[in-house]
């Protein structure tokens, strides 16, 4: 599995165990606009907007066009399950690199059996982040903690300069294994008529707090996910695995939906180049737009509503659809 990471806003950051601390009083959001053809429009400004919280206009008080330079977390898995295609993923991740800007700012992380782990920070030197990226993939193995991993990024992402745009890209089949072994007691205790809705996906705590991070630091996230992990393409249709399977494919959508990202699925590993050079224009056509919300002392855990407007009426944008206020 692979992760990205691309900047936005005010996150502060004492030590490396130290809860991630930000400017809750402010919203970020990433936004991407097309035309009726679905061509992105990468020229607009901050005046060009409107931004909605719960049907009230809000004061945009920071913005950042396209062509602004981001942070950029890789996370590597190096767990078990990415061991027979590793060359792949190497190659990816170099392509990606060509794609970045010089001011971009990358650091690496990976994952397995032993837990998530920052391979080199923060740096803008090519060639030292692909020698790391090579080096890192030629060992680990094991289980798959994906979420602690995601959790490590938008941590590692608060000690970037304030304002920054972020975003993680994550390559995965979305296994977590945490995650898995409670789906598997889930439907374990489920009756054969409901074990296909037994998992309440959305409800996984290790995914409500992901998300929680992702929106006090304005992070998008944007899975790759792998077709190990497609409930579509499992060799036997068992009723439990296919389940446990669709649960984590489902946790991919909703990781993307909620941030503003997007869900790419791989269909085959000779699409991983082809993928991460679409991921990185992709990542070229977004705006940072940064509002005030109505109550910003508020925390009630309530939903926000998130709509987002763009002058030209030809033109349509898309964002997170809201927050919870927490």
């Amino acid at each position: 599995m692979f992760l990205l990471a691309l900047t936005a806003f005010t996150g502060v950051v004492r030590a490396q165990d130290d809860p991630v601390v930000t400017d809750t009083a402010l919203v970020q959001l990433s936004v991407g606009v097309v035309d009726k053809q679905g061509h992105p429009i990468t020229n607009l400004s901050a005046n060009d907007f409107a931004v909605f919280e719960d049907g009230v206009r809000r004061p945009i008080v920071h913005f950042e066009p396209t062509d602004a330079p981001f942070s950029l977390v890789m996370l590597l898995d190096t767990s078990g399950s990415t061991i027979n295609f590793r060359q792949q993923i190497n190659q990816a991740a170099i392509r990606f690199l060509e794609a970045l800007g010089p001011e971009d700012r990358v650091a690496i992380v990976d994952f397995n059996g032993k837990g998530p782990k920052l391979q080199l920070p923060f740096s803008t030197d090519r060639r030292k982040i692909a020698y790391t990226i090579g080096i890192t993939l030629q060992t680990g193995k094991g289980e798959t903690p994906l979420y602690d991993a995601l959790k490590l990024s938008v941590k590692e992402l608060a000690h970037e300069a304030p304002r920054r745009r972020k975003a993680i890209i994550v390559l995965t089949d979305g296994l977590d294994t945490e995650a898995r072994n409670g789906d598997r007691a889930i439907v374990g205790k489920a009756s054969a008529a409901n074990v296909s809705s037994a998992i309440k996906a959305e409800t996984n705590s290790q995914v409500v707090s992901v998300l929680n991070d992702a929106d006090r630091q304005g992070v998008t996230i944007f899975p790759l996910a792998l077709p190990s992990g497609d409930p579509k393409r499992l060799p036997l249709p068992d009723p439990v695995i296919t389940a446990m399977y669709a649960a984590a494919r489902t946790r991919l959508e909703l990781l993307a939906n909620r941030t503003g990202g997007r869900l790419h699925e791989i269909r085959r590993l000779d699409d991983l180049s082809k993928l991460y050079a679409q991921v990185a224009a992709d990542l070229r056509t977004l705006y940072t737009v940064v509002y005030q919300p109505p109550n910003p002392s508020s925390r009630d855990g309530k939903w926000r509503e998130i709509r987002v407007e763009v002058a030209r009426g030809e033109l349509v944008a898309s964002t997170k659809p809201g927050y919870y206020a927490k």
